[in-house]
């Protein structure tokens, strides 16, 4: 079950956290896998290094999603490589932490440029191909917050909610070219993002869980797995939270 043998998949943001998850489960189930990374191509070998422990293949690409001309010319470079791009995981994205009164017009601008255009323009290239082929998936990384909201994340938790109302409206536009798109909300799970938050914090929001402990990157991963295989092939405009139960 939950084979991807002879697919492509892309993976942004994939240099570390839940997106080097993503891309290790991805190539264990027998996927190619390409690691987009924005800035750090270290951190990116590392997660390739990773992907050829685990058994699978796969190559490094680096752009920056915001960038719509480099994401289109990066994205039909992947896709004429391999002759094919199947899967894309629209996972990079940024937090600017601040509450609406402090909140600059920059850190706005920034955070939807990367969290909301960015995967408006992977997907805008990636269909293409997936359109050629009759099939594909599209697995947008949205968060617990675009549902429940959090104080101080007014444009965080505001990106990661269009990201939702992105993969509804994709999926009704691409159902019937055999592409399905839906999204995975995580909670709180163990990234370098999230170690940046003070112990009292941390702990806080571990009460507020009702499984009583953060999540895994892996564990996020393997709902994008589930998503990308064909098992989930009647399944499309849905969200799957991964949330230890914090919002249900």
């Amino acid at each position: 079950m939950f084979r991807l043998d002879d697919r492509v998949a892309l993976v942004t943001g994939g240099s570390r956290g839940i997106g080097r998850a993503v891309c290790v489960a991805l190539a264990k189930a027998g996927a190619r896998v390409v690691v987009n990374y924005r800035s750090n191509q270290d951190a990116a070998n590392e997660t390739l290094r990773a992907v050829t422990a685990a058994g699978g293949q796969g190559s490094v690409v680096g752009f920056d999603v915001s960038e719509p001309a480099a994401v289109d010319s990066a994205i039909q470079a992947v896709a004429k490589e391999h002759g094919r791009l199947d899967i894309l995981v629209n996972n990079a994205g940024i937090a600017l932490d601040q509450l609406l009164m402090r909140l600059k017009p920059e850190e706005l601008a920034a955070t939807w440029a990367t969290n909301v255009n960015g995967a408006i323009y992977c997907a805008k290239a990636s269909i293409r191909p997936m359109m050629r082929a009759k099939q594909g998936r599209i697995i947008n990384v949205s968060s617990v917050v675009a549902e429940a909201g959090n104080p101080g994340q007014a444009a965080y938790s505001s990106s990661k909610a269009a990201l939702i109302g992105l993969t509804k409206t994709l999926a009704r536009e691409y159902a019937s070219r055999g592409v399905t798109v839906n999204a995975v909300a995580p909670g709180y799970i163990e990234t370098d993002m999230t170690s940046e938050l003070n112990d009292s914090l941390q702990q806080e929001i571990v009460r507020q869980t009702p499984l009583a402990r953060v999540g895994k990157p892996e564990e996020v991963a393997a709902a994008v797995l589930f998503l990308a295989s064909d098992e989930a092939a009647y399944i499309t405009g849905q969200v799957l939270r991964v949330n230890g139960g914090m919002y249900v």
